[in-house]
């Protein structure tokens, strides 16, 4: 009797070590990588629409798991966003010419929630009687939007990185203070950091760069906050 007992206590746990396939987790699809337009490419192989649109065909590599993409699609000059899904790996887009613009790949799992985002890349959707472009956005590095910053000796550090078609970005104008519109800090940056910066803690700063080319054209980070401790 207590052999035949120890045989199906044995074959009990053997059962619940084997589990069951069906528990088995489903992987999160892998990270698209984008092709074309290509990151910081002046784009000059849309087809015409208008006077101020073309359409242009957005590229990207197909991951494993992927049931289908979310495509994210911001206007640098305005900040307006297109979002599109589709089950391919290429989408044809109506754009604004003689703009710039950011853009990036989300694969989304048909068998869970899961998702995995590409990385952001840039292009200049090229347009009639532009000889020079306007540099990108400068992206903010540090502080992070809305992050939390430890303060040292009463001093911090603002980082970006600045990027631009023709590579000719000469300074950048720092903006910051403790107002929603910050005031110029420091004008003619010639790096993409500015060190010593006094702050005192427990405030929220607000502030943005501008970003200078050669040529005298400008853009406009956008405002950024962080908050001091």
């Amino acid at each position: 009797m207590r052999q035949v007992i120890f045989i199906l206590l044995s074959m009990v746990i053997l059962t619940g070590c084997g589990g069951h396939k069906g528990d088995t987790p489903v992987p999160p699809p892998g990270k698209p990588i984008l092709l074309a337009p290509a990151q910081n490419e002046v784009c000059t192989q849309g087809t015409v629409v208008s006077a101020t649109q073309s359409t242009i065909s957005l590229k990207w590599t197909a991951p494993t798991s992927a049931g289908n993409y979310e495509v994210n699609i911001k206007n640098l000059e305005d900040g307006t966003i297109i979002t599109q899904t589709t089950v391919n790996t290429q989408l044809d887009v109506a754009l604004k010419r003689n703009t710039p613009y950011s853009w990036s790949i989300t694969s989304k799992s048909t068998d869970n929630n899961t998702a995995t985002k590409s990385d952001i890349w840039k292009f200049y959707n090229s347009g009639p009687a532009i000889v020079n472009y306007a540099p990108f956005p400068a992206e903010i590095v540090a502080p992070a939007m809305n992050q939390a910053v430890a303060v040292l000796n009463g001093k911090i550090t603002l980082s970006w990185n600045g990027s631009d078609v023709d590579n000719d970005i000469v300074n950048y104008d720092v903006y910051l203070s403790d107002l929603p519109s910050p005031a110029l800090l420091q004008s003619k940056v010639l790096e993409n950091t500015l060190k010593d910066v006094a702050v005192s803690a427990g405030k929220t700063y607000y502030w943005k760069i501008i970003t200078r080319d050669s040529k005298g054209n400008t853009s406009d980070s956008g405002i950024y906050q962080f908050s001091t401790k």
